[in-house]
């Protein structure tokens, strides 16, 4: 599966790791575990991380982005990882290096370097990042296996989503091989402050339902503005209030920000991909994401997953 582009990074002297922008766990997990497979197994090459800054995942080892110019490009390699649309891409100058090469887990959109490998029976890209290693029989740095299981823990929803197999298990057992502190892991991704407790309470509070029981919360750019934080916190780390709620089977987190509206959508139970593509989204059947133009757009959004419970019931 990985053989054309394990024999990319033989070829390349320069690599540089991208992932999508505005990343989560696994994003960011995917970029330092692979850097630093990178770095154990090929002493010889330069290895960079590049992209946006890690925000909320700041306290994820080593994710500061390196700072490279458009030289460094010249005669190598760029890697994308764990995305799905180049427009989703964190630093399009991926385009300027000599070979490209994409490994992902999301459902296909467009093609978007010279080698790929996309598999959607990967929980997580960390997950694919762990299997090139493991069947390559690549040395596992400790900060990598911490890297990959974090963002191995984080787009499995700790090991709850339908994404989640036996395959997923055999590769936490195969990170967790290496010291990893799962204690500290876990602290760093669930532990709240009192502020961030009284931020969820807000947004409880702003749930609303459709006539079919599509579960919203619509945050308007006063409102964003007013709260003082980023727009990751309120769009991807609000979602999640609306989970796990008795006959609610979709739910989307709508942000106003001055380059649109955020747009998450979550289902338990339907496909919801298909709704976000059509508004120049994408993402996982159960859990993607879109950005359109204004609140009428994003009605309009809404308006189609009342109906998408209503043609699946009926």
């Amino acid at each position: 599966m990985f053989s054309e582009i394990l024999n990319l990074i033989q070829k390349y002297d320069t690599i540089i790791i991208h992932r999508h922008k505005k990343p989560d766990g696994d994003a960011l997990g995917s970029q330092i575990g692979l850097k630093h497979i990178l770095l154990e197994n090929f002493p010889g090459k330069q290895v960079y991380a590049v992209g946006d800054p890690a925000g909320s995942y700041s306290f994820m080892d080593d994710s500061v982005m390196d700072d490279i110019p458009d030289s460094t490009y010249e005669g190598a390699l760029a890697m994308v990882l764990d995305c799905s649309a180049k427009a989703l891409i964190s630093d399009d100058r991926y385009t300027l290096a000599a070979a490209t090469a994409r490994i992902d887990h999301h459902i296909f959109v467009e093609k978007i370097a010279d080698a790929e490998v996309t598999d959607t029976s990967y929980e997580s890209c960390c997950g694919l990042i762990a299997e090139l290693a493991r069947v390559n029989g690549l040395r596992l740095p400790p900060l990598a296996a911490k890297s990959l299981y974090t963002g191995m823990v984080t787009d499995s929803g700790r090991f709850r989503y339908d994404a989640v197999s036996a395959q997923t298990f055999r590769l936490a057992s195969f990170l967790m091989e290496q010291p990893i502190d799962t204690n500290e892991i876990y602290l760093n991704l669930y532990a709240d402050d009192l502020e961030s407790k009284k931020l969820r309470a807000q947004f409880i509070l702003k749930i609303c339902t459709t006539a079919r029981n599509v579960a919203y919360i619509y945050t308007t750019l006063d409102e964003f503005k007013a709260l003082g934080v980023d727009s990751f916190t309120i769009s991807r780390g609000m979602v999640g209030t609306m989970a796990d709620m008795k006959g609610v089977d979709i739910w989307v987190n709508f942000t106003e920000t001055e380059n649109g509206v955020l747009c998450e959508l979550r289902s338990s139970r339907y496909n919801i991909n298909p709704i976000a593509v059509k508004y120049g989204g994408g993402g996982h059947a159960k859990a993607s994401g879109a950005t359109v133009k204004d609140r009428e757009t994003a009605m309009a959004m809404l308006a189609d997953l009342d109906k998408l419970t209503l043609s699946e019931q009926g």
